[in-house]
């Protein structure tokens, strides 16, 4: 758990930098709504984006590969007051984390996943990961990726999650709105955020050509096809249901 600020060690140009600020900007409307920051707990994973508890003044935990969505899980059992957020990389979620993403969906856990997505394990300087595109060539990869990569607001939707939502981290006033709705969700709230790694896999022309933001479904079969689109961005899906938290607590009663 952290406790003191650490200087920001990210590459110059990271994507993280402007995910960094649109939930910091996110966290200051919340507290504007009435919603204390001691309210919103972090939890990040193991990779570039595991150093973001760090770099905030409020609760946060740093925790093993592939375990952000237990420990939000358990946090929000533990005190369901606890708005708990979590900060995963497309590595750490959906390679060693796999199991527990889905699940959490399923479950209609009430937390939100922020994921990072740059198709590739920066941290320890450029493998392949679930996400990296069919052919594209990394250090594990030297002839080109030969699996198809995960879509994971795809994999998102199919597993049940009742908020879906694909961002870029260069557009920092669309992602703070999309974060702020996701934290506010009741239920498992996902958000997919496409990232460049500037030393393993630079995306920035890619993307800034072509993301563009769409309307929310108006049905699961509208949002199946929006999640097919990889640029496509903004809330993709969302719905209301019984959360995980809230069987538990029925069923003691």
């Amino acid at each position: 758990m952290s406790s003191i600020l650490k200087e920001i060690e990210w590459c110059p140009g990271c994507g993280n930098f402007g995910i960094f600020k649109a939930f910091r900007n996110a966290v200051k409307r919340l507290g504007k709504d009435g919603i204390e920051k001691g309210r919103i707990v972090v939890v990040a994973g193991i990779g570039c984006h595991g150093k973001l508890p760090d770099y905030i003044d409020q609760p946060s935990f740093h925790t093993i590969h592939g375990r952000v969505l237990p420990m939000l899980t358990g946090i929000k059992l533990a005190n369901p007051d606890l708005l708990p957020v979590g900060f995963s990389g497309d590595g750490d979620a959906l390679n060693e984390g796999m199991e527990h993403f889905i699940h959490a969906a399923k479950r209609n856990t009430d937390v939100a996943l922020f994921l990072h997505n740059n198709e590739v394990f920066g941290l320890t300087t450029g493998q392949f990961t679930a996400t990296t595109p069919k052919g594209r060539r990394t250090r594990t990869t030297p002839f080109g990726n030969p699996e198809d990569p995960v879509n994971p607001c795809l994999l998102a939707l199919i597993s049940g999650a009742t908020f879906v939502a694909r961002g870029y981290a260069g557009n920092i006033k669309q992602l703070e709105e999309l974060m702020y709705r996701a934290i506010l969700h009741r239920g498992f709230s996902f958000l997919e955020i496409l990232q460049p790694c500037v030393s393993f896999n630079n995306t920035w022309d890619l993307l800034r050509e072509n993301v563009h933001e769409v309307s929310p479904a108006e049905s699961f079969d509208d949002a199946l096809r929006l999640v097919m689109d990889r640029f496509a961005t903004g809330v993709l899906f969302k719905t209301e249901k019984e959360t995980f938290e809230e069987i538990l607590h029925k069923n003691r009663v």
